[in-house]
């Protein structure tokens, strides 16, 4: 599941809206909003994000996170490290190969270094 997918889902559950109710309302099969909730579709389209928007009748604050959690949703990265140290493609081949195995509080340290170096970097 994408954190798209994830926010998707609880959101049209909290507003009681069943997956096939939602599709229909998006002009979707829901098929392919289940494919999208679980991650077995790419990153989801801007007018498709703005019709969820739209139809879960979500807040600004809340848009812009659904806006950012898409951006942010593609399963199937691509890392292009050319140019780079080579320990970037050291991290980046080692996080490809290993980052099924990484359990949550794993992924959540992770996310907090690389939080921190954007920190780092705007602050400098």
């Amino acid at each position: 599941m994408t954190p798209f997918g994830r926010r998707v889902r609880e959101l049209r559950e909290r507003r009681g809206l069943t997956l096939a109710e939602m599709a229909e309302g998006l002009g979707v099969t829901p098929a392919y909003l289940s494919a999208l909730e679980h991650g077995k579709r790419g990153r989801p389209t801007f007018a498709l994000i703005q019709g969820t928007i739209h139809l879960l009748g979500v807040i600004w604050d809340e848009a812009d996170e659904l806006i950012r959690l898409a951006d942010l949703s593609h399963p199937r990265v691509t890392v292009d490290t050319a140019g780079l140290d080579p320990e970037a493609t050291l991290l980046a081949n080692r996080l490809a190969r290993e980052i099924a195995e990484l359990d949550g509080e794993d992924l959540r340290r992770l996310a907090a270094v690389l939080d921190a170096a954007a920190a780092r970097r705007d602050q400098g």
